[in-house]
C-alpha cells in the first residue's frame, strides 16, 4: 500500500513508519519541519497541513491516510493555546478528507481521543457512548466530524480515539520517569482518576489491524481493555522501577502550572476498546504490570 502520514516525524508517527516501511509498504509522511533526515525509503514533504496547498495532491495519491497532525496538548493552557490545539487538528482534518480520492479501497485513519467522552466517573466508555461537554470534548468532536466528510465520498473512515500511549521514547513515561528516578514519584492530586493506557506495541498492532479490517470504520478506542487509576499506575511504575510511588502532586499546583489543562489530569476516563475486542483485536500488553516492565526496562 501507499500510506501518507501526517503529523511530522512525531512520538507516534515516528514508530508507525518504521512499522509500515518494515512491513513493505510505501510511506510518505507531511511534517511542518523546512528539512528532515529521513529513511532512503521514507518520502518527506514539508506542508502546513492546516492552510491548503500542493501538498493535498499528495494525498489523492495514496491508499491510506493516517492523520496525527495536532499541536500537543500538554502545556498550559490560554486562550491562544487553545486555539491552536483546534486549528491544528480541525483545519488539518478539513483540508486531508477534502482531498482524499473517493476511489474505492481507500481508508482515512484520523486521530482523537478519549477526552471526546468528558468526565464521567467510573462509567465504563464503550465507542457507543455520548461527548461530553469540556474544550477538549468539543475539539474532538470537530475533530471527527471533519474526517467524517470524507465517508460522503466513499473513503472508509476510522476515528482513533487515543489513551495515553506508552513508549520507550517518549510520551507519558517520558516525563513520569525522571520523577520516579529522583525519588519523587507519584500520583497527580488523589490518585483516584483513570487513566486509560495502550502500549505502543499494541497502538501499532491495532493500525495494522484497521488497516486489513475492512468491517472496523467510525470510532475506534485505541486503548487497554484495563484501566487504571493514576494512583495504581505510579504504584507500579514505582514497582518495577523500586522507587517509592507516594509523593502526591497536589491539585492546586496542577492548576497552578497548567491552568486549565492541570484540572483535567485530575479527571480520567474509563474508556474501553469495544470494537477492537468485538472483531477480534488481542493485545500483547493487556495490564499494566507488564506493559511497565517491558517498556521501563529497556527505556
Amino acid at each position: 500500500m501507499k500510506i501518507l502520514i501526517t503529523g511530522g516525524f512525531g512520538f507516534i508517527s515516528t514508530q508507525l513508519s518504521i512499522r509500515f516501511m518494515e512491513k513493505g509498504h510505501a510511506v510518505t509522511v507531511l511534517g511542518r519541519a523546512p528539512n528532515a533526515h529521513t529513511p532512503l525509503k521514507l518520502k518527506y514533504v514539508s506542508a502546513d497541513t492546516a492552510v491548503k496547498g500542493s501538498w493535498q495532491e499528495e494525498v489523492a495519491r495514496h491508499d491510506v491516510v493516517i492523520n496525527l497532525a495536532g499541536a500537543s496538548i500538554f502545556r498550559r493552557w490560554n486562550n491562544k493555546t487553545k486555539q491552536l490545539i483546534y486549528d491544528s487538528r480541525i483545519l488539518t482534518t478539513r483540508n486531508v478528507a477534502e482531498a482524499m480520492p473517493g476511489e474505492k479501497g481507500t481508508l482515512l485513519v484520523s486521530a482523537s481521543g478519549v477526552g471526546y467522552y468528558g468526565f464521567r466517573g467510573d462509567e465504563a466508555l464503550t465507542e457507543e457512548e455520548s461527548p461530553g461537554d469540556d474544550f477538549l470534548a468539543r475539539v474532538c468532536i470537530d475533530w471527527e466530524d471533519e474526517a467524517r466528510k470524507a465517508a460522503d465520498r466513499g473513503v472508509r473512515v476510522v476515528m482513533t480515539r487515543f489513551g495515553i500511549v506508552l513508549g520507550k521514547t517518549g510520551g507519558a513515561l517520558g516525563r513520569m520517569i525522571p520523577a520516579f528516578k529522583r525519588y519523587v514519584g507519584g500520583p497527580l492530586g488523589k490518585g483516584n482518576q483513570w487513566f486509560p493506557w495502550i502500549h505502543m506495541e499494541d497502538l501499532l498492532d491495532a493500525f495494522t489491524f484497521v488497516l486489513d479490517n475492512e468491517n472496523v470504520n467510525g470510532p475506534v478506542n485505541f486503548c487497554s481493555q484495563n484501566p487504571v487509576r493514576n494512583g495504581d499506575l505510579a504504584k507500579a511504575l514505582g514497582k518495577v522501577m523500586s522507587r517509592p510511588s507516594f509523593l502526591r502532586t497536589p491539585a492546586f499546583v496542577l492548576r497552578i502550572v497548567l491552568g486549565e489543562f492541570g484540572s483535567m489530569l485530575l479527571e480520567g476516563q474509563r474508556a474501553i476498546p469495544a470494537k477492537l475486542l468485538n472483531q477480534g483485536f488481542s493485545f500483547r500488553y493487556p495490564e499494566i504490570a507488564g506493559a511497565l516492565k517491558e517498556l521501563v526496562g529497556k527505556a
